[in-house]
């Protein structure tokens, strides 16, 4: 069964989504707290997280970069806060969703499960970026000097396919639909974010992108 953690503050909230993950078969920690939440992680980490951004003492944005800096797990955000900049700034601590409140349960589940479900195309082939050597069976990008590049798993399956599509050009769509697992109720901004936050790991200047190319009106594609 699938673990999930959930961090919200407001006791109403939480214990609804408590019973609901419940309900779907879940193992469900859940925490006032983000100081909580992340204890609870390093005790039993789970499969995926859910963090509200407006909590008390240890902001939302605080607790998702405690999260990522010690797991790859998938990490959605659940907020009343829609502003552009709270969803970036979100996106930008470690999250790999943002959903906003009021939400329907069952699309939050729905996130979830996609969430769950993604993993790297690991029967892609072996490319190169420069000095980066990608490797989609191993689930690895390495330097030259045979280093590691860390990639969270979300920036790891638009790399791979973005290289899987061959020098196409993907929509925004096209790559809500192929690596978050949705697209009628996908948010453009965590394509945007997400490709600013690949393009500062892999490119030798991320404001010259020479691989990972915008096409104005169209899309991203991926120059090997």
């Amino acid at each position: 069964m699938p673990r999930i953690l959930i961090v919200e503050d407001d006791d109403r909230i939480r214990i609804a989504l408590r019973l609901m993950f419940e309900g779907e078969g879940f193992v469900v920690d859940d925490a006032p707290s983000g100081e909580v939440g992340v204890a609870l992680f390093n005790r039993m980490a789970s499969d995926v997280a859910i963090v509200d951004i407006m909590l008390p003492a240890m902001t939302g944005f605080e607790t998702c970069q405690a999260l990522r800096a010690s797991s790859d797990i998938p990490i959605v955000i659940v907020s009343a806060r829609d502003d552009t900049a709270d969803v970036v700034l979100g996106l930008e601590s470690g999250a790999d969703d943002y959903v906003t409140k009021p939400f329907v349960p069952e699309e939050l589940l729905a996130r979830v499960r996609a969430h769950l479900r993604r993993r790297p195309d690991k029967s892609a082939k072996a490319f190169g970026l420069g000095n980066l050597h990608v490797i989609p069976d191993e689930g690895v990008v390495r330097h030259s000097d045979g280093t590691e590049l860390h990639l969270t798993s979300t920036e790891f399956r638009l790399l791979t396919d973005l290289a899987s599509a061959n020098g196409k050009i993907l929509s925004r769509e096209d790559l809500l639909e192929r690596v978050w697992g949705y697209d009628y109720f996908g948010d453009s901004r965590l394509v945007d974010v997400h490709i600013r936050r690949l393009r500062t790991k892999i490119e030798p200047d991320p404001s010259n992108p020479l691989y990972l190319v915008t096409v104005r009106g169209a899309g991203y594609k991926l120059v090997l």
